[in-house]
């Protein structure tokens, strides 16, 4: 059986024989990986359940800020065509607030119902009452693009984060909208302070 080991070969052989011991070896890097992820040994930290749903919350917070925000500039507002925006758009928060609940609720959370007044201050909606009643147009729009900057960044931090596949689609697609609402506003707000000069 062993009586050519020491006999040439062709090099059609060394070929074939060299991918498969790379093919091989490749196998079992691959079973090594799987393995090691199966065990929690992965390089990549999977965000535990936990920290999920405190994510959520957070972002609820922030959908619900962005839905009172809204609200108030929509009452500073005289020009109808924004005026109708802020109430498409805060009608926009309150849908992603019960969409992010329902998924707090499937991972067996408590969704967050009530954002605390310094939470809020400090997720970007810090003076739209008080800008809100000088009914300066330009100023409701800067401190709307101020909340939603707070907005997006809470997003995209969320987004950085290690999260389920339908999740991280469904906040992918909020964070869009939010962007989107963004960049209106601050076309919005650019118009007002050349209009004013």
């Amino acid at each position: 059986m062993f009586d050519n080991l020491t006999a040439p070969i062709s090099i059609n052989q060394a070929k074939y024989g060299a991918m498969f011991a790379i093919a091989i070896f490749s196998c079992s890097e691959y079973l090594k990986i799987n393995t090691n992820f199966v065990k929690g040994e992965n390089i990549m930290s999977v965000t535990s359940n936990d920290d999920v749903i405190s994510i959520l919350n957070n972002l609820i917070e922030t959908c619900r800020d962005g839905q009172n925000g809204f609200q108030a500039a929509a009452e500073g507002i005289t020009q109808t065509e924004v005026k109708k925006l802020f109430a498409q758009y805060a009608q926009q928060r309150a849908q992603f607030v019960g969409e992010l609940q329902g998924m707090v609720r499937n991972l067996g959370g408590d969704p967050e119902n009530t954002g605390s007044i310094a939470a809020a201050l400090h997720r970007g909606w810090i003076n739209i009452k008080a800008v809100v009643t000088g009914k300066d147009e330009h100023n409701i729009l800067e401190e709307c693009e101020r909340g939603e900057d707070s907005a997006k960044k809470n997003y995209e931090d969320a987004l950085k984060e290690n999260l389920p596949g339908d999740v991280a689609t469904s906040i992918r697609h909020q964070y869009e909208a939010v962007r989107e609402a963004h960049d209106r506003i601050r076309s919005l707000r650019d118009r007002t302070s050349t209009t004013a000069a």
